[in-house]
């Protein structure tokens, strides 16, 4: 059986307060068209299908268009909600959906009961294990401690009874766990619990193939155990991640063979470290002048008007940071027993930058002063050392 393991795909998330909706329609277009040239018999899809619990109208919109795109192909489909989804919107009409091939699993209640599916070599049981909340399952399943783990080790515990039934036949768990030994991203949400969020790999234990979700970048835990990664990069962090699909071929006894398939990149994203000058002026930048930038720069004193400069240049940059390369000496002021509220904002502005404001910005920031007091013809003044 040829397995296409995908995961995060997060419709309807912005990027910096930028879109990304045609971007990950372009990745879908990318998988349907895996499935037909690699013939893939089944795809999964291990959670974070929308980014938030209440996605936006074109975010459905574009789910719905993946879901009826895989149902018209060749491939089976097995989908799990994730800690974004919302598992009851996500699984609405799930058992009608069935018959299309396309199954969604979003509901705890379901766990250990596999999806039925064969090959030229026999049986194989595929088990969809949702984003389980360790508070919502721990007084149903009667579970000892409240942590990820020992919600797990149920779900798991529960596939191994079922599939003790099932003499001969191959298993695929499809989670949205944090796993032992894999790296996380900036970008995915923080699913502790008291501390506790991680799973050990030896939770999943006799499993001939276990497809993650809920990292960002890909990873192999063991030959049997892997993270896709999202089909795009959500965060800087993941600027020089390879992101793409594992395609699996399952063979008799488990994973004959692995394959990641890189995914389109519409933009990709660089970070760039450098003093201003440098930054608009070196050649070697030139091929991030259409890419999606974070800048961080090292100058001294920061330079007025910086982030107009870098867009002229790097029409997309998205995030500014100011790093000096040197510790900044404030701009002298004299020191007096009482500071108004304009001279504390005077002093500010000397901290960060490192030089005085201009006469311009001296007179917006009093501007700003005399807008928040009682009485716009009063500055206030507080004793040095008070408020």
């Amino acid at each position: 059986m040829r397995i296409l393991h995908t995961s995060d795909w997060h419709l309807g998330r912005s990027f910096h307060r930028e879109g990304m909706l045609s971007h990950q329609a372009t990745y879908i277009d990318h998988l349907i068209e895996l499935i037909r040239t690699e013939r893939i018999d089944l795809v999964v899809l291990a959670g974070d299908v929308y980014d938030r619990a209440l996605p936006p109208v074109d975010a459905v919109a574009l789910a719905d268009d993946a879901f009826g795109r895989l149902a018209a192909s060749r491939a089976h489909s097995v989908i799990t909600s994730g800690n974004h989804d919302s598992a009851q919107r996500l699984g609405f009409a799930s058992r009608l959906i069935d018959s299309a091939g396309v199954f969604i699993r979003a509901d705890a209640t379901a766990v250990g009961r596999p999806i039925e599916l064969s090959d030229a070599h026999g049986p194989i049981a595929v088990y969809p294990v949702p984003y389980l909340d360790p508070e919502s399952v721990r007084e149903p399943w009667g579970l000892p401690v409240r942590s990820h783990e020992a919600a797990l080790s149920e779900a798991m515990s529960r596939v191994h009874t079922d599939l003790g039934s099932r003499p001969g036949t191959r298993s695929i768990v499809v989670a949205h766990a944090f796993v032992a030994g894999a790296a996380p991203s900036e970008s995915e949400r923080d699913i502790s619990v008291g501390g506790v969020s991680i799973v050990p790999t030896a939770t999943f234990h006799g499993c001939d193939y276990v497809a993650l979700g809920h990292l960002h970048g890909r990873q192999t835990l063991t030959e049997s155990i892997r993270y896709s990664g999202s089909p795009l990069a959500y965060s800087f962090s993941e600027a020089d991640h390879l992101k793409g699909s594992w395609l699996i071929d399952l063979g008799a006894t488990g994973v004959a063979s692995a394959e990641f398939i890189a995914a389109p990149v519409p933009r990709p994203l660089a970070r760039i470290r450098g003093e201003l000058a440098h930054v608009l002026a070196d050649p070697g930048l030139t091929q991030h002048e259409t890419s999606w930038v974070q800048v961080t720069l090292t100058d001294p004193v920061r330079q007025a008007g910086a982030m107009d400069a870098l867009r002229r240049r790097f029409a997309h940059t998205l995030v500014l940071n100011f790093e000096a390369s040197e510790p900044t000496t404030p701009h002298p002021r004299a020191i007096s027993a009482v500071k108004s509220d304009h001279d504390i904002t005077l002093d500010f502005v000397a901290s960060i930058r490192g030089q005085a404001a201009s006469p311009a910005e001296s007179a917006l920031l009093q501007a700003a002063c005399d807008g928040c007091t009682e009485d716009s013809d009063l500055d206030y003044s507080v004793p040095v050392g008070i408020g």
